[in-house]
């Protein structure tokens, strides 16, 4: 909502601008009328809004048209003033005010109109008849108010109504003319509705009315309102009441109804609470929240947010398979202004077997977004309403910011989750076939992978020692002359190389001698396609020598050429070293550390494979 409402009073001369000024501040009727009232402001704490109010005069006399064309672009609203008894004045309405007012204001963002008739107390008649017409010809006026600045009628309620047409503007909500809600309301209000809508089954039941309420008015409806409410619903339309709920149709009748009985501000307040702002765009506050991320420290979903994430997957998996079909992923994002995710994300997270988004990969590719760009992941739970869900001042409540990192190699020890492994090697050396390996995915699969459809990350989950952390995977592209400060900031690193390519270990060696020989980020050596004939490769040293010259551990076979899903061991050796780099190091001429790495591993995917089964079985 606006920090302040300015509010201009126009008019021809003598109609009484200033007399309704000094009415409303004194509270009687001035003895002595100046040319101009100098611009009083209401404090915040007596207006019924409790925003601060400025309320300008215009002196024709006292004032240039420059001056006047100044006060138009500052007005929140502009009050045209006219007599009632005075028929001259009302002809300048339309004659004069509003066109000048359309031409010094913008088309899109034009100021809304009060039309106050004067001097009631002059007349037995109402001016009403003859400005009706007016009104309904240009949608800019709000409202009309007749006052009496000398009688003191109605001269509260004209500054309600013209702070009220500010604040609840009726302009971007409804279309007199039509009766009806306004296709960007109406797509605002869907949007409230399916987010309130907890089960997803299309209507709000007394359970979710009741959150709804609560979010928005912080009072629950008792059992009786409930009931009367959608008593009103069925008595106007067949189908705003389903199951005894209230269905979409319902929902946006209820706001119809508000509006055409001047309650704006109730509509009004649902759109804010939810995060829209006067246009009904989402507001950049709602949707990116401050979050402070110091250096070297990494973003990361905390419990809370996975528990949110992990209902709203609930709440589309109609067919409760623990995967989002193609349909369910488009009806999780009916609540995003564009789709997110892209045909990339089926082959960055794990899917099943008939290419699906699983449970698992849903809350991957949570991660990877949250990881690598939080401000999106910010926005994105912003379009699902997790502050108003989870009654969170922000979804900044989601994400934790981990410690910094030489802090974790000090101790020794890391509460993170997410590690990242940066992927490098020559082209054609397989590393968009270890990527999609880590999915499941064995050489066979990967090549019904369009090439539009590659994706350069890989996430999934591995256990390291009883605990599961997230691997995160990215291809690095093969520039050796560059390699940017994000293609070197990782957890640990894969060198990967063809074995049945004489000039594929070349890069691997330059790359580590040039950028991580005397960095503290752990280094593997992944010999790829382990599978083919291995040949020497045209080096001075070989692989096995060049791993045992720098320390490094001697390099990883690998191959995705396999009528199963390939071994997953490596990954979770990637995880450990990621993890504990120190031991990585320490451990170096001890093959107990792989093995340590590799028999917890097994072990708890075993476990985890258990825990999903029972997990499916409880959904």
């Amino acid at each position: 909502m606006r920090k302040d409402v300015r509010i201009l009073l126009v008019g021809e001369p003598k109609v009484g601008k200033t007399s309704l000024i000094m009415s409303l501040v004194s509270e009687e009727f001035p003895d002595e009328v100046p040319l101009r009232a100098e611009e009083i402001t209401i404090p915040a704490d007596v207006t019924p809004e409790r925003v601060p109010t400025h309320i300008v005069d215009y002196s024709e006399a006292e004032q240039s048209d420059e001056q006047l064309y100044q006060e138009i672009s500052k007005a929140n609203v502009i009050c045209i003033v006219y007599s009632v008894n005075n028929k001259k004045s009302i002809e300048k309405v339309t004659s004069h005010w509003i066109p000048l007012i359309n031409d010094r204001t913008d088309k899109d963002s034009r100021v809304p109109l009060i039309l106050v008739g004067n001097k009631s107390d002059l007349v037995e008649h109402s001016s009403m008849e003859t400005i009706l017409p007016i009104m309904n010809q240009y949608q800019d006026i709000e409202t009309c108010v007749e006052c009496s600045a000398k009688n003191l009628k109605n001269i509260s309620e004209l500054f309600y109504y013209a702070q009220k047409a500010v604040l609840h503007p009726t302009g971007p909500l409804y279309c007199p003319e039509e009766k009806e809600l306004k296709p960007s309301c109406i797509k605002s209000l869907t949007r409230i509705f399916k987010v309130s809508d907890l089960d997803n089954d299309g209507i709000l039941n007394d359970n979710e009315l009741n959150f709804f309420q609560r979010t928005c008015f912080n009072t629950p409806l008792a059992p009786q309102a409930l009931e009367d409410v959608k008593n009103v619903v069925r008595r106007n339309m067949t189908d705003g009441v389903k199951d005894n709920g209230l269905s979409l149709k319902g929902f946006l009748f209820l706001h119809t109804l508000f509006i055409q009985r001047g309650r704006h501000e109730t509509t009004w307040t649902v759109l804010r609470r939810f995060g829209y702002d006067d246009d009904l765009e989402l507001t950049q506050e709602y949707l990116f929240p401050m979050i402070k991320i110091p250096p070297d420290c990494t973003t990361e979903l905390n419990h809370n947010a996975y528990l949110f994430l992990q209902s709203v997957f609930d709440k589309h998996d109609k067919d409760r398979d623990c995967a989002l079909s193609p349909e369910e992923v488009k009806d999780l994002f009916k609540v995003f202004p564009y789709m997110p995710w892209g045909p990339d994300v089926n082959h960055t997270v794990c899917t099943n077997e008939k290419g699906w988004i699983t449970y698992q990969g849903y809350l991957s590719q949570w991660t990877l977004t949250t990881y690598l760009d939080v401000q999106r992941s910010l926005e994105y739970l912003g379009y699902l309403g997790y502050s108003i869900i989870c009654e969170q001042e922000s979804q900044a409540a989601a994400i934790t910011v981990t410690r910094n990192k030489r802090i974790d190699l000090q101790k020794k020890q890391t509460q993170r989750s997410v590690f990242r492994c940066n992927v490098l090697g020559a082209r054609g050396s397989g590393k968009s076939g270890f990527l999609q390996a880590f999915l499941g995915k064995n050489l066979q699969g990967q090549r019904r992978i369009r090439e539009d459809h590659k994706s350069f990350y890989a996430i999934s989950t591995t256990y390291v020692y009883g605990q599961e952390k997230y691997l995160l995977l990215h291809e690095v592209m093969p520039d050796f002359d560059f390699l940017s400060e994000a293609d070197l900031a990782c957890d640990v690193v894969c060198l990967v190389y063809d074995i049945n390519n004489p000039r594929s270990f070349e890069y691997c060696a330059k790359v580590y001698k040039q950028y991580f020989i005397d960095s503290k980020t752990p280094c593997v050596v992944i010999a790829a396609k382990s599978d083919l004939h291995e040949v020497r490769q045209h080096y001075s040293l070989s692989p096995h020598e060049f791993c045992r010259k720098h320390k490094l551990h001697p390099p990883q076979p690998f191959t995705c050429s396999t009528t199963e899903a390939p071994n997953k061991d490596i990954y979770t050796r990637l995880t450990t070293m990621a993890m504990y780099p120190h031991m990585a190091q320490a451990d170096l001429k001890n093959s107990t550390f792989w093995l340590r790495a590799s028999v917890g591993a097994t072990v708890f995917a075993v476990l985890g494979f258990a825990m999903y089964r029972a997990l499916l079985k409880q959904r």
